[in-house]
Protein backbone atom coordinates (compact mmCIF):
# COMPACT_ATOMS: atom_id res chain seq x y z
CA UNK A 1 0.00 0.00 0.00
CA UNK A 2 0.89 3.83 -0.81
CA UNK A 3 2.52 5.95 1.96
CA UNK A 4 3.46 9.31 2.32
CA UNK A 5 6.73 9.69 4.08
CA UNK A 6 8.23 12.23 6.40
CA UNK A 7 8.02 16.13 4.51
CA UNK A 8 11.50 16.48 6.32
CA UNK A 9 14.18 13.82 4.93
CA UNK A 10 16.67 15.99 2.50
CA UNK A 11 19.07 18.64 3.06
CA UNK A 12 19.52 21.66 0.94
CA UNK A 13 21.92 21.30 -1.98
CA UNK A 14 24.24 24.24 -3.50
CA UNK A 15 25.16 22.85 -7.33
CA UNK A 16 25.20 25.18 -10.67
CA UNK A 17 23.11 21.89 -11.92
CA UNK A 18 20.57 21.29 -8.47
CA UNK A 19 18.45 19.09 -10.59
CA UNK A 20 21.33 16.70 -10.80
CA UNK A 21 22.27 16.35 -7.21
CA UNK A 22 18.16 16.45 -6.17
CA UNK A 23 17.77 13.60 -8.24
CA UNK A 24 20.68 11.80 -6.75
CA UNK A 25 20.21 12.50 -3.21
CA UNK A 26 16.24 10.80 -4.09
CA UNK A 27 18.42 7.82 -5.46
CA UNK A 28 20.70 7.46 -2.64
CA UNK A 29 17.96 7.45 -0.20
CA UNK A 30 16.13 4.44 -2.67
CA UNK A 31 19.35 2.70 -2.31
CA UNK A 32 19.69 2.95 1.37
CA UNK A 33 15.80 1.88 2.28
CA UNK A 34 15.33 5.30 3.64
CA UNK A 35 12.37 5.52 0.68
CA UNK A 36 11.05 1.82 -0.22
CA UNK A 37 8.56 0.86 -3.08
CA UNK A 38 4.85 2.86 -3.10
CA UNK A 39 6.25 5.55 -0.82
CA UNK A 40 5.03 8.22 -2.08
CA UNK A 41 7.90 11.23 -1.80
CA UNK A 42 6.68 14.98 -0.94
CA UNK A 43 5.06 17.78 -2.83
CA UNK A 44 7.57 19.49 -5.54
CA UNK A 45 6.62 22.21 -3.01
CA UNK A 46 7.96 20.59 -0.30
CA UNK A 47 10.62 18.71 -1.66
CA UNK A 48 11.48 22.59 -3.61
CA UNK A 49 11.83 24.27 0.37
CA UNK A 50 13.42 20.76 1.67
CA UNK A 51 16.18 20.80 -0.81
CA UNK A 52 15.69 25.04 -1.10
CA UNK A 53 15.85 24.97 -5.23
CA UNK A 54 12.79 26.02 -7.34
CA UNK A 55 10.39 23.94 -8.77
CA UNK A 56 11.34 23.97 -11.91
CA UNK A 57 14.80 22.29 -10.49
CA UNK A 58 12.29 19.50 -8.27
CA UNK A 59 10.59 19.04 -11.79
CA UNK A 60 13.37 18.32 -13.70
CA UNK A 61 14.73 16.27 -10.63
CA UNK A 62 11.61 13.98 -10.45
CA UNK A 63 11.17 13.65 -14.75
CA UNK A 64 14.77 12.33 -14.47
CA UNK A 65 13.97 9.67 -11.80
CA UNK A 66 11.04 8.92 -13.44
CA UNK A 67 12.53 8.52 -17.33
CA UNK A 68 14.94 6.38 -15.26
CA UNK A 69 12.74 4.01 -13.60
CA UNK A 70 12.85 4.64 -9.95
CA UNK A 71 9.24 6.93 -9.76
CA UNK A 72 6.39 6.76 -11.09
CA UNK A 73 4.38 10.10 -11.78
CA UNK A 74 0.65 9.09 -10.64
CA UNK A 75 -2.40 11.99 -11.80
CA UNK A 76 -4.94 12.34 -9.30
CA UNK A 77 -5.60 14.20 -5.82
CA UNK A 78 -3.94 11.07 -4.16
CA UNK A 79 -0.98 10.91 -6.75
CA UNK A 80 2.22 12.73 -7.01
CA UNK A 81 5.99 10.78 -7.33
CA UNK A 82 5.63 7.22 -5.94
CA UNK A 83 9.15 4.93 -5.54
CA UNK A 84 8.61 2.90 -7.97
CA UNK A 85 9.88 -1.57 -8.00
CA UNK A 86 10.34 -2.61 -11.49
CA UNK A 87 12.35 -4.79 -13.69
CA UNK A 88 14.14 -1.34 -14.61
CA UNK A 89 14.79 -0.66 -11.23
CA UNK A 90 16.19 -4.02 -10.50
CA UNK A 91 17.73 -3.92 -13.88
CA UNK A 92 19.26 0.12 -13.29
CA UNK A 93 20.64 -1.01 -9.47
CA UNK A 94 22.41 -3.74 -11.04
CA UNK A 95 24.14 -2.21 -13.67
CA UNK A 96 24.82 0.58 -10.80
CA UNK A 97 26.60 -1.54 -8.66
CA UNK A 98 28.76 -2.96 -11.25
CA UNK A 99 29.52 0.53 -11.60
CA UNK A 100 30.75 1.39 -8.55
CA UNK A 101 32.40 -1.96 -8.41
CA UNK A 102 34.59 -0.73 -11.70
CA UNK A 103 33.57 -3.49 -13.76
CA UNK A 104 31.86 -0.92 -16.35
CA UNK A 105 33.67 1.83 -17.96
CA UNK A 106 32.63 4.66 -20.00
CA UNK A 107 33.59 2.76 -23.28
CA UNK A 108 31.63 0.08 -22.22
CA UNK A 109 28.66 2.10 -21.98
CA UNK A 110 29.17 4.33 -25.55
CA UNK A 111 30.05 0.77 -27.15
CA UNK A 112 26.91 -0.73 -25.87
CA UNK A 113 24.99 2.60 -26.14
CA UNK A 114 25.85 2.86 -30.03
CA UNK A 115 24.88 -0.97 -30.83
CA UNK A 116 21.87 -0.95 -29.22
CA UNK A 117 20.79 2.53 -30.54
CA UNK A 118 21.63 1.34 -33.99
CA UNK A 119 19.12 -1.67 -34.27
CA UNK A 120 16.71 0.64 -31.95
CA UNK A 121 16.52 3.41 -35.48
CA UNK A 122 16.57 0.64 -37.59
CA UNK A 123 13.65 -0.96 -36.25
CA UNK A 124 11.99 3.18 -35.35
CA UNK A 125 11.93 4.05 -38.68
CA UNK A 126 10.31 1.00 -40.03
CA UNK A 127 7.61 0.89 -37.17
CA UNK A 128 7.38 4.45 -35.90
CA UNK A 129 3.70 6.09 -36.37
CA UNK A 130 2.43 9.37 -37.02
CA UNK A 131 2.27 9.86 -32.99
CA UNK A 132 5.55 8.68 -32.09
CA UNK A 133 6.85 11.35 -34.84
CA UNK A 134 4.70 13.92 -33.15
CA UNK A 135 5.95 13.03 -29.56
CA UNK A 136 10.03 13.46 -30.90
CA UNK A 137 8.72 16.58 -32.58
CA UNK A 138 7.49 17.64 -29.36
CA UNK A 139 10.77 16.92 -27.27
CA UNK A 140 12.46 18.75 -29.40
CA UNK A 141 10.41 21.52 -29.48
CA UNK A 142 9.98 21.67 -25.43
CA UNK A 143 14.22 21.57 -25.29
CA UNK A 144 14.20 24.06 -27.71
CA UNK A 145 12.06 26.87 -25.52
CA UNK A 146 14.34 25.72 -22.80
CA UNK A 147 17.70 25.86 -24.57
CA UNK A 148 16.28 29.79 -25.49
CA UNK A 149 15.46 30.32 -21.43
CA UNK A 150 18.95 29.31 -20.53
CA UNK A 151 17.71 26.09 -19.42
CA UNK A 152 19.83 22.66 -19.46
CA UNK A 153 18.38 20.11 -21.30
CA UNK A 154 19.56 17.18 -20.25
CA UNK A 155 16.71 15.20 -18.90
CA UNK A 156 14.61 15.94 -22.66
CA UNK A 157 17.59 14.70 -24.56
CA UNK A 158 17.82 11.51 -22.71
CA UNK A 159 13.81 11.09 -23.17
CA UNK A 160 14.58 11.52 -27.22
CA UNK A 161 16.64 8.15 -26.95
CA UNK A 162 13.49 6.20 -24.91
CA UNK A 163 11.02 8.13 -27.00
CA UNK A 164 13.20 6.41 -30.39
CA UNK A 165 13.50 3.06 -28.45
CA UNK A 166 9.38 3.55 -27.89
CA UNK A 167 9.14 4.16 -31.50
CA UNK A 168 10.61 0.56 -32.48
CA UNK A 169 7.60 -1.21 -30.76
CA UNK A 170 9.97 -3.63 -28.95
CA UNK A 171 9.69 -3.41 -25.49
CA UNK A 172 12.95 -4.78 -24.98
CA UNK A 173 14.62 -2.14 -26.69
CA UNK A 174 12.60 0.41 -24.31
CA UNK A 175 13.86 -1.56 -20.83
CA UNK A 176 17.50 -2.02 -22.59
CA UNK A 177 17.74 1.57 -23.63
CA UNK A 178 16.52 3.29 -20.77
CA UNK A 179 18.72 0.63 -18.76
CA UNK A 180 21.89 1.82 -20.25
CA UNK A 181 20.62 5.56 -20.15
CA UNK A 182 20.09 5.33 -16.32
CA UNK A 183 23.94 3.46 -16.26
CA UNK A 184 25.20 6.75 -18.88
CA UNK A 185 23.22 9.07 -16.87
CA UNK A 186 24.73 8.07 -13.51
CA UNK A 187 28.16 8.22 -14.90
CA UNK A 188 27.62 11.84 -16.66
CA UNK A 189 26.51 13.11 -13.53
CA UNK A 190 29.60 12.92 -10.93
CA UNK A 191 31.54 15.06 -13.63
CA UNK A 192 28.82 17.83 -14.64
CA UNK A 193 27.04 18.27 -17.89
CA UNK A 194 27.44 22.51 -19.42
CA UNK A 195 25.23 24.32 -21.26
CA UNK A 196 26.48 24.22 -24.45
CA UNK A 197 26.77 20.27 -24.36
CA UNK A 198 23.02 20.37 -24.42
CA UNK A 199 22.84 22.67 -27.12
CA UNK A 200 24.59 20.81 -29.62
CA UNK A 201 23.38 17.39 -28.58
CA UNK A 202 19.52 19.23 -28.95
CA UNK A 203 21.41 20.17 -32.91
CA UNK A 204 22.20 16.32 -33.32
CA UNK A 205 18.77 15.08 -32.12
CA UNK A 206 17.37 17.54 -34.84
CA UNK A 207 19.13 15.81 -37.59
CA UNK A 208 18.46 12.21 -36.45
CA UNK A 209 14.62 13.11 -36.30
CA UNK A 210 14.74 14.54 -40.07
CA UNK A 211 16.61 10.86 -41.12
CA UNK A 212 14.00 8.97 -38.82
CA UNK A 213 11.36 10.99 -40.99
CA UNK A 214 12.75 10.36 -44.03
CA UNK A 215 12.71 6.92 -43.62
CA UNK A 216 16.56 7.06 -43.94
CA UNK A 217 18.31 4.23 -42.48
CA UNK A 218 21.92 4.56 -43.66
CA UNK A 219 21.88 8.72 -42.61
CA UNK A 220 19.91 7.99 -39.31
CA UNK A 221 22.56 4.88 -38.12
CA UNK A 222 25.77 7.05 -39.64
CA UNK A 223 23.96 10.16 -37.13
CA UNK A 224 23.56 8.11 -33.93
CA UNK A 225 26.95 6.53 -34.07
CA UNK A 226 28.89 10.21 -34.45
CA UNK A 227 26.41 11.40 -31.80
CA UNK A 228 27.12 8.62 -29.48
CA UNK A 229 30.86 8.71 -29.79
CA UNK A 230 31.50 12.41 -29.52
CA UNK A 231 29.25 12.23 -26.10
CA UNK A 232 31.16 9.48 -24.90
CA UNK A 233 34.72 11.26 -26.15
CA UNK A 234 33.33 14.36 -24.35
CA UNK A 235 32.39 12.80 -21.32
CA UNK A 236 35.57 10.76 -21.28
CA UNK A 237 37.72 14.08 -21.37
CA UNK A 238 36.38 15.39 -18.27
CA UNK A 239 37.99 12.27 -16.79
CA UNK A 240 41.21 12.51 -18.12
Amino acid sequence: MEKKISDHIFEPVETKQAYKEVSEKIKTAIFNGTLKPEDRLPSEIALAKQFQVSRQTVREALRLLEMSGFITIRRGSAGGPIIEKTVLHAVSNALLNALQMQNVTLNDITVARIETEKSVLRYAIKNADQADINALSENISTAKRKVEQGITVFPDNVEFHILLARASKNPVFIVVVESILALGAEYISRFGLNFEASKKTLAEHEKILKAVIERNTEEAIRLIKDHLLRIGHRNKSTTE
